[in-house]
C-alpha cells in the first residue's frame, strides 16, 4: 500500500496548521522556549527496547538488515550459509518468522519496574522501515505482518499500568540508504522502488557523519518521515520522542523544526511538556534535550541531557554472542551521570520470540534492588555546585563504554534532594572506611567545599554510620562488603 497525493497534501497542511495555530512556531527561536520538564528531570532513569525483524536472527547487532547486503562481511557469508543467496531468501523472508510468540507487555513492563525505572522507550521503528505498531502510511508493520499486533499501542498501555511514562523512538531518518548495498549484486533489493515498497528509496550510502552528503533526502522521503514520525505523536501522545543519529543531515533540519513545533503544541494541548531526544547537534542548544550514545559527559551541564548505552556491548538487540556489561558498572554510570544533571536511558534487547533473556533480566534485578535501597540520592535530586572528586577520569563523549572505568573508593559522586546532599562512593571500600575531601572541616574560605556544619550522616538502605569532620577530610566508616556503590546522606544544619 501507497498513501495517495490527496493524503499527503491533506495531512501535511494539518500539520502546518497546528503548528500556526502555536504557540510554538517552527524556527529555533520560537523553539528555545521549550525547557526539560520536570516529570523527565526527577525520572533519572529509563529503559530502552530494540525489539523487531533484526531480531529474528539472532545474530551480528540491529544492523543486519544492512550489513546481510554487503559482500564480504561476516553477516553476508552467516546469512548465505544460513538461509541461502539474498535473491532467494532476503530480509523480507523474515517477517513470517518474526511471530513474538512469547511476546508479553505486562511482563516486560512489570520488570522494568521492578528495576526502578520511570520511563520506557520501545523502538517504534528501525532503520529497517518495519514499523512496530499499526500504520496508515505502509502495510509493512507488526500490526498486519509477523506477530500481527500492534506491539507499541500494547506497550505503552502496559506502560501506563505499571506507572511508567511511555515513550517512542524514530530510527526511520537512515532508511534512506540503509538497504542499498542490496543493489550491487543479485538479490531481492532492486529497482523500480516506490513509496510503500518495504525496500524504498534504498539510496547510496555516502559518508555518513558528513551532514551535507550526496545524494541527499528529497521531498518525498522528507514528507514521508514527517508523516511517520507525527503518526506515532497522534497515535500515542508519547512523553519523551526519542531520535536516532542522522538526522542531523542538513536536509532534515527545517523538518525537524517542523515536528518540534507539531509535537510541543500537540502535547500541550494533552496536558503535559513533552522531550525530544536528538544527537549529533541536530537541534539548535536548548531547544530539546542533547543524548549521548554509549558515552558520559565529563562534567556538570547547564541544561539535562541523557546517556543511552545498552547492557551489551556489542548490540542492541539480542544476539547469540552478546557480550554484557556487569550492574555495579551500570549503577557507576548512572551516579556518574546524574551528578552531571543527566538521565539514563538503558536498553535491553528482547529474543525474537519476545521473551527477556536471563542475562537482561539479572542485571535490571540488581539495578531494581540497588535503587530500592538508594533510591533517594538519583530520584527528583538535582546537581550540587560540583559533581564529585576522585582520580579517575570519565572520558567526554559517545561511544566509549567499551572502555571499563576502573573507579575506587575515592571517587565520590554528589546530588542533592530536600535539602540534603548525597555522596555516593562509586566502589565498595574493602573495610568500610571512607576518606572525601570535599566535605572536610573547612577553615579556607577559598575552598570550594562545605561551608555549613553537617549535623548528622546516615545511609538510606539503613546500615549504620560512624563519621567524623577532620581537616584532611570526612571521615565516613560503615560495613564493609558487597560490589554496589555506597550511599551517604548528610543532613545540614
Amino acid at each position: 500500500m501507497a498513501y495517495d497525493e490527496e493524503y499527503r497534501r491533506n495531512e501535511l497542511a494539518r500539520i502546518d496548521r497546528t503548528i500556526r495555530e502555536g504557540p510554538y512556531r517552527a524556527d529555533w527561536d520560537s523553539l528555545s522556549a521549550w525547557q526539560a520538564p520536570d516529570w523527565y528531570r526527577d525520572a533519572k532513569f529509563g529503559v530502552f527496547t530494540h525489539w523487531g525483524l533484526y531480531t529474528v536472527p539472532e545474530h551480528d547487532n540491529e544492523w543486519y538488515s544492512r550489513n546481510m547486503y554487503i559482500e564480504g562481511t561476516e553477516a553476508f557469508r552467516h546469512h548465505v550459509q544460513t538461509y541461502g543467496p539474498q535473491d532467494r531468501f532476503g530480509y523480507k523472508d523474515f517477517i513470517p518468522l518474526f511471530r513474538g510468540e512469547r511476546f508479553d507487555p505486562e511482563e516486560w513492563c512489570g520488570i522494568f519496574k521492578d528495576a526502578g525505572a520511570r520511563y520506557y522507550v520501545p523502538v517504534s521503528e528501525h532503520h529497517d522501515g518495519f514499523q512496530m505498531y499499526a500504520s496508515a502510511l505502509s502495510d509493512y508493520n507488526a500490526a498486519q505482518m509477523g506477530p500481527r499486533r500492534d506491539v507499541i499501542a500494547e506497550l505503552h498501555r502496559a506502560s501506563e499500568k505499571n506507572g511508567l511514562y511511555a515513550c517512542a523512538s524514530s530510527h526511520r531518518a537512515e532508511h534512506w540508504w540503509f538497504m542499498s548495498h542490496g543493489k550491487d549484486f543479485a538479490s531481492d533489493i532492486r529497482e523500480p522502488l516506490k513509496r510503500g515498497d518495504f525496500y524504498w528509496p534504498a539510496m547510496p550510502e555516502a559518508d555518513q557523519m558528513d551532514i551535507h552528503s550526496q545524494p541527499e533526502p528529497n521531498t518525498e522521503y522528507l514528507d514521508d518521515w514527517l508523516l511517520r514520525t507525527v503518526e506515532i505523536v497522534d497515535r500515542f501522545h508519547p512523553r519523551l520522542m526519542y531520535f536516532d543519529w542522522w538526522i542531523q543531515h542538513e536536509a532534515f533540519t527545517p523538518y525537524l523544526k517542523r515536528f518540534a513545533a507539531y509535537y510541543y503544541n500537540v502535547s500541550l494541548q494533552q496536558g503535559f511538556v513533552p522531550v525530544i531526544a536528538y544527537k549529533h547537534d541536530s537541534f539548535a542548544y536548548g531547544t530539546a534535550l542533547p543524548d549521548i550514545e554509549r558515552g558520559q559527559l565529563s562534567d556538570i551541564q547547564a541544561v539535562p541531557w541523557q546517556t543511552d548505552m545498552a547492557c551489551a556491548l556489542n548490540s542492541w538487540c539480542y544476539t547469540e554472542g552478546n557480550q554484557y556489561r556487569s550492574a555495579e558498572d551500570i549503577v557507576c554510570d548512572m551516579m556518574d551521570i546524574v551528578s552531571k544533571n543527566g538521565n539514563l536511558l538503558l536498553n535491553v534487547g528482547p529474543r525474537a520470540d519476545g521473551s527477556i533473556g536471563p542475562e537482561d533480566r539479572a542485571i535490571l534485578r540488581e539495578i531494581g534492588a540497588f535503587l530500592r535501597d538508594n533510591g533517594e540520592a538519583v530520584y527528583g535530586t538535582r546537581p550540587w555546585r560540583i559533581f564529585g572528586e576522585g582520580p579517575t577520569q570519565v572520558q567526554n563523549g559517545g561511544f566509549t563504554d567499551g572502555v571499563r572505568k576502573e573507579f575506587t573508593p575515592a571517587d565520590f559522586r554528589y546530588t542533592r534532594r530536600d535539602g540534603s546532599l548525597y555522596v555516593t562512593a562509586l566502589r565498595p571500600s574493602p573495610d568500610g572506611t571512607y576518606l572525601n575531601h570535599t566535605f572536610r572541616k573547612l577553615k579556607d574560605p577559598a575552598f570550594n567545599g562545605l561551608h555549613h556544619d553537617i549535623v548528622r550522616v546516615t545511609r538510606p538502605d539503613g546500615q549504620p554510620v560512624r563519621w567524623e569532620r577532620r581537616e584532611e577530610g570526612l571521615v565516613l566508616k560503615t560495613a564493609p562488603g558487597g560490589v554496589m556503590p555506597v550511599v551517604f546522606r548528610l543532613e545540614l544544619a
